[in-house]
């Protein structure tokens, strides 16, 4: 089988299969962005979370939904609510930790050229921590990642450990974040429109459809229109530690 039959393979795959993540759906956010990826030959996407605000209990006895040894007390991909953070805070029965972690998006690319294009818009964008990998079986990976997340205790054992004053400090850098973190992810959409079209218009046997409007145009679509990936806990951690803004390739064992 050639390369391109190859991708074209996994793709199908992929695409097709049932969305197994705790939510069951692409974050609105990146709905656009993650159809705008599919709906190209090159490239599909393997998991996306649009960025969201956590809070995390780290006791062994707790709630059901467990990231690695942690319980989650509340999850929220829009701007966090103060009561709501004090109810989940009050169920914290070891230590409970405040994040804000920013887009992630893992993109599969049929070559490493295309992945370069990708790589070169997330970090115009703003996505500055993002790197490609490429595994002995060929298969070509972007994660979009950056570096303005957010961690910090608040309980030791059940206690709070901060003042009320101190949780709205942090709860307006949260919210912050996430706003920027959107507004990123609008200029990736944006930015990634006119690279595709920069290079369509270099290859133009390549079909595409070139009347797309603005990002913020095109917000209301269904959600249920793109196919794609959630993000799963073990992709939230994949290259999560490489800082270098270039292209990082690494190799992956043979089963990969």
């Amino acid at each position: 089988m050639d390369r391109s039959a190859e991708f074209r393979s996994w793709k199908a795959q992929c695409l097709s299969k049932a969305d197994l993540s705790r939510k069951g759906s692409v974050d609105e956010d990146v709905v656009q962005l993650v159809q705008l990826l599919n709906e190209r030959e090159q490239f599909f996407t393997t998991s996306s979370c649009a960025g969201r605000i956590v809070l995390l209990d780290g006791s062994i006895n707790g709630f059901e939904v467990q990231k690695q040894n942690c319980h989650w007390l509340l999850v929220t991909h829009r701007p966090c609510v103060k009561d709501d953070l004090i109810v989940a805070l009050n169920k914290a029965n070891g230590d409970a930790v405040l994040k804000f972690e920013p887009l992630v998006l893992h993109v599969q690319c049929r070559q490493l050229q295309d992945a370069q294009i990708l790589h070169s818009v997330a970090v115009e964008s703003g996505f500055r921590n993002s790197g490609i990998t490429v595994g002995k079986r060929g298969k070509t990976i972007l994660a979009v990642r950056s570096t303005h997340g957010l961690e910090v205790p608040l309980s030791h054992m059940g206690k709070l450990m901060v003042t009320e004053e101190y949780i709205d400090f942090l709860l307006k850098i949260a919210n912050q974040k996430m706003e920027e973190n959107k507004r990123r992810i609008e200029r990736f959409y944006n930015c990634l429109q006119h690279a595709l079209e920069r290079e369509t218009d270099s290859h133009p046997k390549e079909k595409i459809n070139k009347k797309r409007d603005s990002y913020s145009h095109k917000k209301k679509r269904s959600q249920g229109k793109a196919s794609g990936k959630y993000t799963t806990e073990e992709n939230d951690k994949e290259l999560e530690n490489d800082d270098d803004l270039g292209i990082s390739v690494t190799i992956f064992p043979e089963d990969y």
